[in-house]
């Protein structure tokens, strides 16, 4: 099968897209990608690709369209732009770049913005090609959620422009289960709509019992608890340093954080204001294939979200991760996630917001017995393995765009160039 993936994000940007595009390859399958010049998650174009824009092209064999766009700076005018130029360019040069490339199913990875389906619909209807959106954040919901757009006005007609994209979807596949009620609501068609979870990526599939980064010091006898990803709004990183506040006085303990973000320059000065730096580490961002060894170097992975009712409904990326690498948890989160966590028996989990409740669990996990520890890591990868495996994953979408490209053919309309 001819599938296109469209997505603001790909390689050398880190998103299991990247992954997904590999494995349809693997299958036998046709694999072209619409995208945008890496600039995720520092904001500026990466200096490899300002180098040498060839040799990102190509990836594992799927060959890559790249349309300009603005980067993502470092402001909300500048990210607003970022999504508006993928839209504009990915509608105007996107089907230019691929006049000549036969598609028989499109594939859009959809974490924010919602709008980067829009190239997808064109493309779609100009090659009678069905597309199949992968929905990762709820719109506008999340919008509010974040405090990204407060006015309500422009929320109904975001809301507005969702419907319009989900009814001319083939197919609305969603992180959670939660979410299935919010698409329809919007105006996706119930018998279109599928649960399609992530997965954790392919680097914790064989465990690893080493260190990637010297700075954690695994002889030093201490807790270790690491966040790995973005820190943006959405973390509630206010909470988190609640809880490092908290137990600032247990000399035991060590925060570790890593990764880049938005809110990054906030928490470095709170950490700094409030004395906190020597209860914790702050290291940049890594790459996925560093991520295995890492985890395996701390004794804790934390994963937290807002309190908010939009948040409630989503699994955070990283679960399945931290599942799979086979380390306790601690979540401070509500909804799904946390049903996640507690239904593996993977870790601890305190309510989303709740700096102290999220201190009390850090010292629960703590005192818990080094055997009970180990068990919890080993049933987090067993679950992950049993819910979020990726080959029954992938094998699900070679389905649903099978039998949409099948649909497609049946009517007569397939494979316009």
């Amino acid at each position: 099968m001819r599938i296109l993936i469209v997505s603001q994000y790909f390689w050398p940007e880190n998103f299991r897209i990247n992954e997904l595009a590999t494995d349809l390859l693997a299958r036998g399958h046709e694999v072209t990608v619409l995208t945008g010049v890496p600039n995720y998650p520092d904001g500026d174009v990466f200096p490899e690709y300002r180098k040498n824009p060839r040799a990102f092209l190509e990836y594992g064999g799927a060959t890559i369209y790249r349309v300009p766009i603005v980067s993502r700076g470092r402001s909300r005018f500048r990210l607003a732009l970022n999504y508006l130029s993928f839209v504009v360019l990915g509608s105007i040069v996107g089907p230019w770049k691929l006049r000549n490339v036969q598609v028989d199913a499109i594939f859009v990875f959809l974490v924010s913005p919602i709008t980067a389906s829009l190239p997808a619909l064109l493309i779609g209807r100009l090659k009678n090609a069905p597309v199949a959106l992968w929905i990762l954040d709820l719109w506008p919901d999340t919008l509010a959620a974040v405090g990204a757009v407060r006015s309500q006005m422009v929320l109904r007609w975001v809301g507005r422009l969702v419907s319009f994209i989900y009814k001319r979807a083939g197919r609305v596949l969603v992180q959670s289960r939660a979410f299935i009620s919010d698409v329809i609501h919007h105006g996706a068609a119930p018998d279109k709509v599928r649960y399609f979870p992530g997965w954790a990526e392919q680097v914790f599939d064989t465990p690893v019992d080493f260190i990637a980064a010297s700075e954690i010091d695994a002889g030093d006898g201490k807790f270790k608890i690491l966040f790995a990803g973005n820190v943006g709004e959405a973390q509630d990183f206010p909470s988190i340093l609640t809880a490092i506040r908290t137990l600032r006085d247990r000399t035991d303990i060590r925060w570790i954080i890593v990764g880049d973000g938005r809110a990054k320059p906030y928490v470095e000065r709170q950490i700094a204001e409030q004395g906190l730096s020597s209860v914790v580490t702050l290291l940049e961002r890594r790459p996925i294939e560093a991520m295995p060894s890492l985890f395996s170097a701390v004794d804790a992975l934390l994963v937290s979200l807002r309190p908010d009712p939009i948040f409630s409904k989503t699994i955070p990326g990283k679960v399945q991760s931290y599942l799979a690498a086979g380390v306790p948890i601690l979540a401070m989160l509500d909804g799904e996630g946390a049903r996640v966590v507690a239904e593996a028996e993977a870790g601890f989990v305190s309510p989303a917001g709740d700096g102290a409740a999220l201190a009390g669990q850090v010292v629960r996990l703590l005192n818990t017995p080094p055997s009970e520890r180990a068990a919890m890591g080993a049933r987090g990868r067993a679950y992950a393995a049993r819910e979020f495996n990726r080959d029954s994953l992938v094998t699900r979408l070679e389905q649903e765009l099978t039998e949409l490209a099948d649909d497609r053919r049946g009517n007569g309309k397939l494979g316009g160039t």
